[in-house]
């Protein structure tokens, strides 16, 4: 365990990683074979600059997991789960982890080893998400009796369907996070029963 912390990379290195990041999603999720040499073409960086940041391609992936990961969980700080009202928080969450799940779907679907950094992130999104969901519980707006995880698991369901849109393609909100938001957490707590 004693190794030394990694030294904060130079302002160009870190652009050229998160070029590098941001091509990795655009080519894998177009081709999830797509080679090293591919994805440095589209970052537009020479394969040296690649190989010499990622020691191989499970390295340059599992790099991928762990960026989505720790952007989802800012898009779920950034909308103050612990201080904004629940519904407040629930709509904010919503629309920036859509934004998060929007642009990063290949590397959120990578299936995390449960030791690494990505699993950790995600086991404490779950928990935050619970948090939020049992003060908007003790706020009765939503009943006392649900089961929490339930209503977490129906809910990350609900983000997942928004982001499929129609079979052909289009979305008949226009992909807008606040609407999509919107509509997620009325259908969450009130499902499709008839209004008052």
């Amino acid at each position: 365990m004693g190794e030394m912390p990694a030294r904060p990379l130079r302002a160009d290195a870190e652009r050229s990683v998160r070029a590098v990041l941001e091509a990795a999603e655009r080519v894998l999720a177009e081709d999830p074979g797509a080679s090293m040499e591919q994805i440095a073409a589209a970052a537009g960086v020479a394969r040296t600059t690649i190989h010499r940041r990622f020691a191989n391609r499970q390295s340059l992936i599992e790099a991928l997991a762990l960026s989505a990961a720790r952007q989802l969980a800012q898009a779920v700080d950034d909308g103050r789960p612990d201080t904004a009202p629940p519904l407040v928080a629930m709509h904010r969450i919503t629309a920036n982890v859509l934004q998060v799940k929007g642009a990063w779907a290949f590397a959120l679907g990578l299936p995390a080893d449960p030791d690494s950094e990505a699993a950790v992130l995600q086991q404490e999104i779950d928990r935050r998400c619970v948090a939020v969901l049992r003060r908007a519980q003790d706020e009765k707006v939503i009943d006392a009796a649900a089961d929490l995880e339930w209503v977490r698991r129906v809910y990350y369901a609900l983000i997942g369907e928004s982001l499929h849109g129609k079979a052909d393609g289009s979305d008949a909100d226009g992909a807008d996070p606040d609407v999509l938001a919107a509509r997620i957490i009325d259908t969450l707590l009130h499902g499709a029963g008839p209004r008052a």
